[in-house]
């Protein structure tokens, strides 16, 4: 074997080897694009380049954010990982750099914009997932960690008990209400968002649904539509007040609430197959029949379903599946969700346009 890789690199060129090296380092820095998008977040840059009038120099980030003097240099080193993966765009002017919002970071900012995803960030680009990723070795070949998620390995205690409470179930529940408000006002701008949430008539139950982000928005955009959130105990606790929506304090594995249409959104990428089944199993219990309007709504991702995407809607798909492997859950492709279904004793299935990474997948009894 040594012999032959010998073999490979004298077949190679040396630019070729070099090619590769720059490659390979490529990916091992992957993760600093990671970082700097969060302190970035946690700057709060994208606001202070918005409060500059959408330009602002490297001096005003700087008075905006409360860097310190000292570190402006290393904040132009930032600011130029920043530029490079697209999230800010930089012009020279007369006056120096001026760092300039991108569509990304116009997502980003907190005032004045359609929909704020900082939380987001926060809530994806963790410390414990971070440290996750760090304990694939351990759990592909250790039988102790197998049995458990890389998320529990690495932390002692699963995803759940740790966003139960404290500061980081504050991250991730603020996390979750921004992704599901985007999500929910991008969705109903659109003709199929109206088509699927318009007609329904009655009770929709949103499990695992938080704060309420996404019902609340369903029920102020189809007033006709009552909506109805089933959260945990500790999640419910929590949840700001809504005059539109009901809150339920219950577990989904347990119990769901009888309903004309259950909607899962991002929920079922959380779990196992057996666990999926068993949620679904309790949506169906929960609903009427097809001809009486039953249904389930399913917001999530189908793997390779977006045809000729592109590589970098490609590449998240497989990035987030590896993200999702850290805390037991799965993104799946179609052939995978119509195994699930079936098991599930549904008898129909349709899956809608694409929202993002995102499908809507509507399921029948």
């Amino acid at each position: 074997m040594a012999a032959l890789n010998e073999q490979d690199e004298i077949a190679m060129s040396t630019d070729e080897l070099l090619r590769a090296q720059v490659v390979l380092y490529h990916h091992c820095f992957a993760f600093v694009k990671s970082l700097a998008l969060n302190a970035a977040t946690d700057l709060r840059i994208p606001d202070a380049i918005h409060r500059c009038g959408g330009g602002a120099t490297l001096s005003d980030v700087a008075a905006e954010t409360g860097v310190l003097p000292t570190k402006l240099s290393s904040l132009r080193r930032l600011m130029r990982v920043l530029t490079t993966s697209g999230v800010f765009s930089v012009v020279d002017d007369a006056g120096g750099a001026v760092y300039k919002l991108t569509s990304v970071s116009r997502l980003l900012v907190g005032a004045g914009g359609r929909a704020n995803l900082s939380p987001v960030v926060g809530a994806f680009v963790s410390p414990f997932l971070v440290a996750a990723l760090f304990s694939m070795r351990e759990w592909f070949t250790d039988e102790r960690a197998a049995a458990m998620s890389p998320f529990e390995v690495a932390n002692g205690r699963t995803i759940w008990e740790t966003t139960a409470a404290g500061r980081s179930g504050e991250i991730f529940n603020a996390g979750m209400a921004a992704d599901s408000r985007f999500t929910m006002d991008s969705l109903l701008r659109k003709e199929y968002g109206g088509a699927v949430f318009g007609a329904l008539r009655g009770l929709l139950v949103d499990v695992g649904g938080g704060h309420g982000a996404a019902a609340s928005a369903i029920a102020s955009a189809f007033p006709h539509v009552k909506c109805t959130v089933l959260d945990l105990p500790h999640v419910v606790a929590g949840a700001p007040a809504h005059d539109n929506v009901t809150f339920i304090a219950g577990d989904m594995f347990d119990y769901i609430p009888p309903a004309d249409v259950v909607l899962l959104k991002w929920i079922l990428h959380d779990w196992n197959d057996q666990d999926c089944v068993k949620i679904l199993r309790r949506c169906k219990k929960a609903i009427p029949a097809r001809d009486a309007g039953g249904k389930v709504i399913v917001i999530d991702m189908v793997v390779g379903s977006g045809g000729s995407q592109g590589i970098v809607s490609t590449e998240t798909e497989v990035l987030l599946d590896g993200f999702m492997m850290c805390m037991d859950g799965i993104e799946r492709e179609e052939h995978e969700w119509r195994k699930i279904f079936v098991e599930s004793g549904f008898t129909d299935y349709k899956i809608s346009t694409t929202m993002g990474i995102r499908r809507i997948i509507e399921l029948y009894p």
